[in-house]
């Protein structure tokens, strides 16, 4: 429930604070007074829509703080606002309370807060939607909307939500699946066109069959095959340099690298010096690494190919490679990965009749389940609407609208996210009388009437809750008054109720009067406060709510007569 509301600087209201009891709390005031203030600022720490121009005149900012507490709460309410709270990182304090908080700029931004914690407006919507509903002037008008009325429904039956919920994730599943298929079929010429360029460029790839690294080592072959010539000179003399070859003379009257090496190896080690045969030691290392060269060179030279056929084909194989590498791809390596790239799209570019058939058959199936689930939702739909047409028509009697009838009406519609429901209310305005959409039938007080009787109706149907309204009873008067108070001191018996009203006959059945009153400071500005209203006081208030009857005996005696014959009813509750 609302504990308690702090405003500083909103519209005419310079610093006020209320504290709310559980039950039935109403605010009076004459008009301008600053009311509709008091549920600006209710509506701010709800999260709804900051205004920069309910700042009050000459102030920077407007801030609204709110406390609420779950003592004696819906259970499920409560749990839920305590998650939102703690998905915020936002902590009740130690008497688990939480405060809101709501700061509007001058200038246009806004700042929000829950317990401390700095969150989005979002949050505190989130926060309080479990557990407190704002009823204005303008809900009266939504309720005109179909899908509003629809919502009503399904808010009065717990068992609809879950049947809403799965029609919900058919639908998304059946429009999924057509979506796909209407995409498969409608782009079946372009997704061709794809196909068979995927096909051309893999067909392609895959008749060349290049290796890994095979553009390298082309490159690397095609040129020792080029150069034979050079390559086998250059490696012949310095063979022949190493080892000597027979006719050729290379060092003129010198020996060959390895004779000399050889005769100043056993030259060294012959000696009995250490360090000569450790320098012998050293030749001979060296005489075994050109013994390697020289069987390196001697392989080389035998396996050099001067077979101009072969080249030739090398050579072809080179350019097959470089024309793939050209349209593919920079080398290779990089036209192998765009084939296995291009293989594994052509894979989920399918279109054969086969594929089509397959999701044809899902799709119907999957159309199938959403058509039987929407219609067992329109089945509890039905029942719900019939269930609490007769129960608003029982409520409307009591509240001066004898004879009339609410009826809803639940016709088809093509299906959808929500079911194929499409719901009307329809007011009978009296017996015999066809019933008519409200928004022909119903006048302003009758649109008021039918809507608190859907409220308490809807109440009804879960746990303790916060109400707040915002002269719901506009339009009114009278015995209808009179009927609407008792309505709502019946809701506040397991409910907070918050009432902004106008008329002597619902105020009388509050178990809190808070009175907002303005008056001129400093001669200049107009500042309101609020002030709890109790025994004279709420008597006097009560009188000038009677057409200004305030100062009085007959007004102050008609008001009392109200206040006991309220305060009876409310015993009569208990």
């Amino acid at each position: 429930m609302l504990a308690d509301i702090t405003i500083d600087n909103l519209g005419v209201i310079p610093h006020a604070t209320a504290t709310f009891s559980p039950g039935l709390t109403v605010l009076t005031g004459e008009t301008g007074a600053g009311k509709t203030m008091i549920v600006t600022g209710l509506k701010m720490i709800c999260g709804h829509r900051s205004d920069p121009s309910r700042v009050r005149s000459g102030a920077d900012a407007a801030v609204v703080e709110g406390r609420f507490s779950f003592s004696g709460m819906d259970d499920r309410a409560a749990t839920a606002a305590r998650q939102v709270a703690a998905d915020a990182g936002a902590e009740a304090d130690e008497n688990g309370d939480y405060v809101a908080v709501r700061k509007i700029f001058a200038q246009g931004r806004s700042r929000a807060h829950l317990s401390g914690r700095s969150v989005p407006a979002a949050t505190l919507a989130g926060f309080t939607a479990p557990f407190l509903s704002i009823h204005g002037q303008m809900d009266q008008m939504r309720m005109l909307d179909p899908a509003e009325q629809l919502a009503v429904v399904d808010a009065s039956d717990p068992r609809i939500a879950p049947l809403a919920d799965k029609v919900a994730r058919s639908w998304r599943e059946w429009k999924q699946l057509a979506d796909k298929l209407k995409e498969l079929t409608g782009r079946s010429r372009h997704t061709a066109q794809e196909i068979d360029r995927l096909k051309f460029a893999i067909d392609e790839i895959d008749r060349v069959a290049p290796q890994p690294d095979e553009d390298s080592e082309l490159k690397n072959t095609i040129r020792r095959m080029q150069d034979v010539d050079d390559l086998r000179e250059a490696a012949t003399r310095a063979l022949a340099l190493i080892d000597g070859a027979p006719g050729q003379d290379y060092y003129g009257d010198n020996e060959p690298a390895a004779d000399q090496l050889g005769a100043a190896q056993q030259q060294l080690l012959s000696t009995s010096d250490s360090v000569l045969t450790g320098l012998g030691q050293q030749l001979a290392d060296i005489t075994s690494q050109l013994g390697d060269i020289s069987r390196e060179l001697g392989g080389f030279i035998d396996g050099l190919d001067a077979d101009p056929a072969g080249l030739e084909e090398l050579l072809g194989r080179q350019a097959q490679i470089k024309q793939l590498t050209r349209k593919y791809a920079a080398d290779i390596n990089g036209v192998l990965a765009w084939r296995e790239k291009a293989g594994k799209k052509l894979a989920t570019l399918d279109i054969s009749p086969e594929k089509i058939d397959r999701l044809s058959a899902q799709t119907r199936e999957a159309k199938k389940q959403l058509d039987a689930d929407a219609e067992e939702l329109t089945t509890h739909r039905c029942a719900a609407a019939a269930r609490l047409a007769a129960a608003v028509t029982g409520e409307l009697s009591g509240l001066a609208m004898g004879g009339s009838r609410l009826e809803i009406a639940v016709t088809d519609t093509p299906v959808g996210s929500s079911g194929k429901d499409q719901v009307e209310f329809l007011l009978g305005a009296a017996p015999g009388e066809p019933a008519r959409p409200l928004s022909q039938a119903a006048s302003g007080g009758e649109l008021s009437r039918v809507m608190l009787a859907l409220e308490v109706n809807l109440a009804g149907a879960g746990g303790s809750r916060t109400f707040i309204f915002d002269e719901v009873d506009s339009g009114v008067g009278g015995r209808a008054a009179v009927e609407i108070g008792k309505r709502l001191a019946s809701l506040a018996r397991t409910n907070q109720v918050i009432v902004v009203t106008h008329l002597p006959q619902v105020a009388a059945f509050a178990d809190q009067h808070l009175h907002v009153s303005k008056s001129i400071t400093d001669g200049k500005r107009a500042a309101s406060g609020i002030a709890v209203l109790e025994g004279d006081t709420r008597v006097a208030e009560l009188a000038r709510m009677l057409a200004g009857l305030d100062d009085t005996d007959t007004g102050r005696a008609h008001a009392a007569e109200l206040l006991a014959a309220a305060a009876g009813y409310r015993d009569s509750l208990a």
